[in-house]
């Protein structure tokens, strides 16, 4: 993590660089160079009696390029590199006996915390429009695009009265994608991402035979720095 930070500590320095000219005045200025976001993950197209339960939540945090199309420097792409930590708690468990990973439903009064975690490095591809200018820093914003992951790690943990049991998963699929759009005015905006592929691999199933075929839908906050 600390290498982490030290890389978006100099592409903070460098963004402000590149705005800013040899007699130090703003000229061609860029925007939301960084982001960070929080929200709650939703599963859906899950098998049946599959529910949620405690709060899901999604961190996520990186470094955009923004590249202006246009004079007024409104409109462009935006092309990053970020980190994200994501939790799916629901009555999913997952056992790993014999090097086996099965799936089966739990029962409410069975476990006390369930979930799957994953944390990845995302590539954010965006389309910017907003209506900022070199000297508002207040404006409207609207970015739609896509975002890939790679899911570096991942694991399952469950916690009931007897103790709590954590393994990696390796039904987790690897490369996930889905389209983004966020909107907002200043450094508070709305930010949706649907997954299109599964989370967990194919015929990864529950042990009545049902397919676990869920899809991610993620709904929050996201806040743009320059």
């Amino acid at each position: 993590m600390k290498a982490n930070f030290f890389l978006f500590g100099l592409l903070f320095v460098f963004s402000i660089n590149a705005q800013v000219d040899d007699k130090g005045s703003i000229s061609n200025y860029l925007e939301d160079q960084f982001y960070f976001g929080l929200g709650i993950n939703f599963l859906t197209n899950r098998p049946e009696n599959v529910v949620q339960n405690s709060l899901s939540y999604n961190l996520q945090l990186g470094f955009i390029k923004d590249i202006p199309l246009n004079r007024t420097r409104n409109f462009g792409f935006g092309l990053g590199l970020g980190y994200a930590v994501n939790s799916y708690y629901s009555n999913i468990g997952a056992n790993n006996d014999d090097a086996q990973i099965a799936y089966a439903l739990l029962e409410s009064d069975a476990f006390e915390r369930n979930k799957l975690e994953t944390h990845a490095v995302e590539v954010p591809l965006e389309v910017r429009w907003r209506t900022s200018t070199a000297t508002d820093y207040r404006f409207w914003r609207i970015y739609a695009g896509l975002r890939f992951a790679y899911i570096f790690a991942g694991s399952s943990k469950l916690v009931t009265e007897g103790g709590t049991t954590r393994f990696s998963n390796g039904d987790i699929r690897r490369f996930q994608y889905g389209p983004t759009l966020s909107f907002g005015y200043n450094t508070l905006n709305i930010h949706a991402y649907y997954g299109i592929n599964s989370l967990l691999d194919e015929n990864v199933v529950l042990d009545s035979g049902a397919a676990i075929d869920t899809r991610v839908l993620r709904i929050g906050v996201i806040f743009y720095i320059l």
